[in-house]
């Protein structure tokens, strides 16, 4: 089975190459580990369907730091690495991962159901993690105004296929303002000290 993409697609790498020279530029605190996007993407705004099958809005969220992840639970690597890593993020924050909440947006919501969320996000933390899905549009408009890039790859013959996506996790901060980007390069240790800060700013 070829392996998806693990880390972001090209526009993503450039908008975080970017960024990342213009907080370098404008920032004389100490620099963030992750990337700084602070201003330079929309708040934590949508309208979807929670994995308990009831509607739900970024505004639920507000309060908490909020990881927003984009994937899929038929993802054979990627995803399934991306939030085993984020359980270490929430083990060495401690007590501060009380603060926290992560959300995993489904790309294909045609075979991520609310219960199949549920489930799949239950498996890594039933108390911080919440599945999200929608309308395929409403997914690709949220994708879009993130600027996340997802492709449904060809179908094999049972019917079964893979989608790939973008990696990046996005943290938005106790107001839904979005603040900073992270990667698979970024470890456990410097996600959690940049979320610390951001949990410590907004206590």
């Amino acid at each position: 089975m070829r392996r998806l993409q693990r880390t972001a697609l090209p526009g993503m790498l450039a908008l975080s190459m970017t960024l990342g020279l213009l907080a370098g530029c404008s920032h004389k605190e100490e620099p963030w580990h992750l990337t700084n996007v602070t201003g330079h993407l929309p708040d934590l705004d949508f309208s979807l369907v929670s994995d308990n099958g009831k509607p739900i809005t970024g505004e639920a969220f507000k309060g908490d730091t909020t990881l927003v992840y984009f994937g899929y639970t038929h993802c054979p690597d990627v995803c399934p690495e991306t939030m085993a890593r984020l359980m270490q993020v929430l083990a060495k924050l401690g007590p501060d991962a009380h603060n926290v909440r992560i959300l995993f947006i489904t790309v294909d919501p045609a075979r991520d159901t609310p219960a199949a969320l549920h489930d799949y996000v239950g498996a890594f933390d039933a108390e911080h993690a919440v599945g999200l899905t929608g309308s395929d549009r409403q997914i690709e408009t949220l994708a879009r105004k993130y600027r996340v890039a997802y492709q449904m790859e060809k179908r094999d013959p049972n019917g079964n296929y893979e989608v790939t996506h973008s990696s990046a996790v996005y943290v938005f901060d106790a107001q839904g303002h979005a603040r900073l980007l992270g990667t698979d390069r970024d470890s456990p240790e410097v996600f959690a000290a940049d979320l610390r800060r951001i949990i410590d700013d907004h206590s």
